[in-house]
């Protein structure tokens, strides 16, 4: 149903269409960019994906029914710790929300973690407040680790942030019970 492909320049008008708004970048990516976002921002988050001891694999989302690209999403990479973290999670076609694509995505991206990879751990932090993604993330896996209080400030407020993990060997797990059920 979906495949995730490189993100590429190509991506970027895309995804500035899809962030259109202070709220929404703040929660997809966090303090890394300002509103509006705009080209030589995302230039530089795909030119940064490959320095030092940590990688990023920055993927958009494709419906394969119609090559439509709906979303995107992007794994960062400590080779040390065998470990990584998930990020910038986003299904920008609105109509593909609510559909069980997010859990697509997610699983998309643990089968590169855990079987392409062969790391221990995969890891993510997630807004208290957003239920839906914080399903998603259970559904597949995740294991809340703790609540980071106020960890994010965006104008007045304060948002928290729950710290969520998952390890190969849940992984595994997870995977063998879903193919050896009818």
């Amino acid at each position: 149903m979906i495949k995730l492909e490189p993100f590429e320049r190509n991506d970027i008008i895309q995804l500035m269409e899809w962030i259109d708004s202070p709220t929404l970048l703040f929660q997809w990516g966090g303090q890394t960019f300002s509103f509006p976002l705009n080209e030589q921002q995302l230039e530089n988050y795909i030119k940064e994906s490959n320095t030092n001891a940590v990688q990023s694999l920055i993927y958009r989302v494709v419906h394969e029914s119609n090559n439509e690209t709906i979303g995107h999403i992007n794994l960062q990479i400590d080779w040390i710790n065998r470990s990584a973290r998930i990020g910038k999670v986003l299904i920008g076609n609105k109509s593909s929300r609510g559909l069980g694509i997010g859990q697509l995505i997610v699983k998309k991206v643990l089968t590169i973690a855990f079987e392409e990879l062969k790391l221990h751990r995969v890891s993510l932090g997630v807004l208290d407040f957003n239920h839906s993604a914080i399903a998603c993330y259970e559904k597949a896996g995740f294991v809340k680790e703790g609540l980071t209080r106020d960890k994010r400030k965006m104008g007045n407020e304060f948002w928290s942030v729950w710290e969520m993990s998952i390890l190969e060997n849940e992984w595994l797990e997870k995977e063998q019970s879903i193919t050896i059920q009818p």
